[in-house]
Parts: C-alpha cells; sequence; structure tokens
C-alpha cells in the first residue's frame, strides 16, 4: 500500500480541537478569515467547512444556539434559508458546479458533529466529481485548499446581482 501524504491538513485537524460549539464560537471572534467566515448576516452567517465533502463545502447556521428548525423564529428560519440561497449563487458564480446537496443534520444520531447546533450544509457537485479514491481507499481529494477557496466565495459573495 502507498501512503497518501498530505502534511498541510495538519494545521486543519488542530484547528478543529476547540473547546465549545464552533457555530458560537467562531462568530464570536473578529477573526473571519482565520475562521472561513465567508459572510455575516444579521441573524446568522456563513463559513466553509474545515472538513470538506467537496470543495466548497459551505455551513449556514444561526448565530442563536438552538438544536432545532423548531427553536428558530420566523426571520431567523427565513435568514438561514436566504443565507443558503445566497451561497448556492456564490458557489455557481466562483465554481460553476453542476448541482448542489443541501441538507440539514438535525441531533447527533442524524451524524451532526454539533448536534445541538442546528445548521445548514451547502455543497458543490460536479457530474464528474466521483473518482476512485473514496471507491478503493476511503480518501478523498480536495482539489483546492481552503485559503483559496475562501478567497475565491468572499469575492463571488460580494459580487453585483448579474
Amino acid at each position: 500500500m502507498k501512503p497518501l501524504w498530505a502534511p498541510w491538513r495538519m494545521k486543519y485537524i488542530a484547528a478543529g480541537n476547540t473547546d465549545g460549539c464552533i457555530f458560537c464560537v467562531k462568530p464570536a471572534t473578529d477573526k473571519d478569515r482565520e475562521n472561513y467566515i465567508i459572510h455575516r448576516g444579521r441573524l446568522a452567517f456563513v463559513m466553509l467547512n474545515l472538513y470538506p465533502y467537496q470543495g466548497g463545502h459551505m455551513l449556514i447556521s444561526p448565530y442563536k444556539h438552538a438544536a432545532s428548525l423548531e427553536a428558530l423564529n420566523g426571520d431567523e428560519a427565513y435568514e438561514l434559508i436566504d443565507l443558503t440561497t445566497q451561497a448556492t449563487r456564490a458557489l455557481r458564480l466562483a465554481f460553476n458546479p453542476d448541482g448542489y446537496n443541501v441538507g440539514l443534520n438535525i441531533g447527533e444520531a442524524a451524524g451532526a458533529g454539533f448536534g445541538d447546533h442546528v445548521h445548514v450544509h451547502v455543497v458543490p457537485r460536479w457530474r464528474q466529481d466521483t473518482n476512485f479514491m473514496p471507491v478503493l481507499t476511503d480518501t478523498k481529494v480536495i482539489s483546492e485548499a481552503l485559503d483559496e477557496t475562501y478567497e475565491r466565495l468572499v469575492k463571488a459573495w460580494n459580487s453585483p446581482e448579474e
């Protein structure tokens, strides 16, 4: 067996060892670039996933620490969905994917790593994005560093309407 080396990933693995809920801790700082926060809304925000399923994988979360959608008020729920729509627009401008996976894992049993803070996953998809790595080696290949993805998405997010 040949090893697949990706030593640059260690800083992301180590960064994931934070105390507390990332959806509460990260937006409470003024380190948007360091925390890959792409956009801050009034009631919710958008950030890159440090452990993406695919390059450009974004997370949208309310600032309010809420375990479920029904724990959000109407304005919070609306902004969560509105930012999800804006995230697909930014991904289209930055990467032009063929489609998107958009979903929520509500609760730890559903697969949420932070089961007590509701959040939306937006993952860009391409027709040819399936390759042999996940099948043969249980490994995913992300073809762009998070810093580069962050820059592309911030630029796309802030670009004027078409």
